[in-house]
C-alpha cells in the first residue's frame, strides 16, 4: 500500500510540474527598454525599443540581431507589427511622430507616415490583416488622433476630426505594450483610454471602465479580445506597480455589464494576452501572472517585470520583452 502511495504522489508532483509555467530568459545584453513585440510564428520575432533599437530572432529567440535604425536613434519605437522574416511596420511615438516600414529583414526602413505637429503623440498599431490596420493616438484639438492604411503600411491617412471619438478631459492612452486596441474580426475593433478617464470604445458605444482611474498614472493599459464580446483590460497605476486595486475588468457581452476577478493580477499590469479560451497571461513591471479560468483568478508566476507580452499569430510561442533589453519566453 505505502508503494502504491509513494508511486501516486510522485505521479502527481510530476503532473504538477509538467503543467507549471516559468519563464525563461533569452536575451538581455541590451539596456534599450522593448515595449514593441511581435511575434509572427514560432521562429520569427520582433521587437523594438527606445534608442532606435529593432531586434530580431529567426531562431525560436535563440539569438537576437539588433540594429538602431538610421535617423532615429533618438526615437522611442514603442509598437511593431510584423509580418514575416522581412517584412515589418514600427511606430515611433513622437517628436516626429512617425511610421517606418522595412522589406529587408529591418537592414533598411522607409518613412511612411510622419507628424510633426506639437503634442502629437501616438500609443499603438492593430492590423486588422496583412494590408489594413490603423494607428491611434493622444487627443489633438479634443478628438482621439487614429489613422488608417489599406495597402499594407505603405501608406496612411489620418482620420478627420470631425469623424474622431471625442475625448473626456484628462483622457488619453498609455503607450506600455501596443495593446489598447485590438481587431475584432476583418472589420471591427475595440480600445481602450486611460488617465483621469478610463473608457471602452467598441463600435459606436462607449463604456466607462470600473478600473482605478482619476489620475494622468492610473486607468486601461491593455486590452485582450478572445472573440467579439469578450474581453479581458488590465491596468492600474504605473506609479504604485504591486498595487491589486481596480486593475482588472472582464466582459463577457462586450462591455454592457463588467467583472472583477476574484483573485486579481498581483500589481500594475500593461499588458494582457490570450493563450486559449480559458488560459491567459498578463505582466507589468512587478511581475508575470497565469490565469488558467477566464480570467477570474490569477496566480503569479514570475516577480521579473515586463511590459509587452505576445503569443504568435501562427503557433503556440509566448515572449515576454521588458526594461534593460530583457526579453523572455514562456515555458508552458
Amino acid at each position: 500500500m505505502k508503494y502504491f502511495f509513494a508511486f501516486s504522489l510522485l505521479l502527481f508532483v510530476c503532473c504538477v510540474q509538467s503543467s507549471a509555467q516559468t519563464i525563461q530568459l533569452l536575451d538581455s545584453n541590451h539596456t534599450t527598454s522593448i515595449r514593441g513585440l511581435s511575434v509572427v510564428n514560432d521562429n520569427i520575432v520582433w521587437a523594438s525599443g527606445a534608442n532606435g533599437m529593432i531586434g530580431r530572432s529567426i531562431d525560436g529567440g535563440a539569438t537576437f540581431r539588433w540594429n538602431k535604425v538610421d535617423g532615429f536613434a533618438k526615437t522611442d519605437f514603442r509598437d511593431i507589427e510584423a509580418f514575416d522574416a522581412n517584412t515589418a511596420i514600427i511606430m515611433g511615438i513622437d517628436t516626429p511622430a512617425v511610421i517606418l516600414k522595412t522589406v529587408d529583414g529591418g537592414i533598411t526602413w522607409k518613412i511612411v507616415f510622419q507628424d510633426k505637429r506639437a503634442g502629437m503623440f501616438l500609443d499603438a498599431m492593430e492590423f486588422f490583416s496583412n494590408e489594413s490596420g490603423m494607428v491611434i493616438g493622444d487627443p489633438m484639438n479634443g478628438k482621439i488622433f487614429m489613422a488608417v492604411t489599406v495597402d499594407g503600411g505603405n501608406t496612411w491617412r489620418s482620420m478627420p476630426e470631425q469623424m474622431a471619438p471625442s475625448a473626456e478631459p484628462g483622457e488619453a492612452m498609455f503607450a506600455s505594450s501596443g495593446t489598447n486596441i485590438r481587431a475584432l474580426g476583418k472589420n471591427e475593433l475595440a480600445f481602450i483610454t486611460g488617465g483621469t478617464y478610463s473608457r471602452l470604445f467598441i463600435r459606436n458605444d462607449k463604456f466607462v471602465l470600473p478600473l482605478l482611474q482619476g489620475k494622468e498614472t492610473t486607468g486601461a493599459n491593455s486590452i485582450a479580445a478572445w472573440d467579439k464580446k469578450t474581453f479581458t483590460i488590465v491596468g492600474g497605476d504605473f506609479t504604485n506597480p504591486k498595487s491589486t486595486e481596480k486593475n482588472c475588468v472582464l466582459t463577457k457581452d462586450a462591455g454592457k455589464t463588467f467583472i472583477h476577478p476574484t483573485t486579481p493580477p498581483f500589481g500594475y499590469r500593461s499588458c494582457v494576452e490570450y493563450l486559449s479560451k480559458s488560459k491567459l497571461i498578463t505582466c507589468g513591471i512587478s511581475g508575470v501572472d497565469i490565469s488558467e479560468d477566464g480570467g477570474m483568478n490569477w496566480r503569479n508566476i514570475s516577480a521579473q517585470g515586463f511590459h509587452v507580452v505576445q503569443k504568435a499569430k501562427k503557433g503556440k510561442a509566448v515572449f515576454l520583452a521588458g526594461g534593460k533589453g530583457r526579453i523572455a519566453k514562456l515555458v508552458w
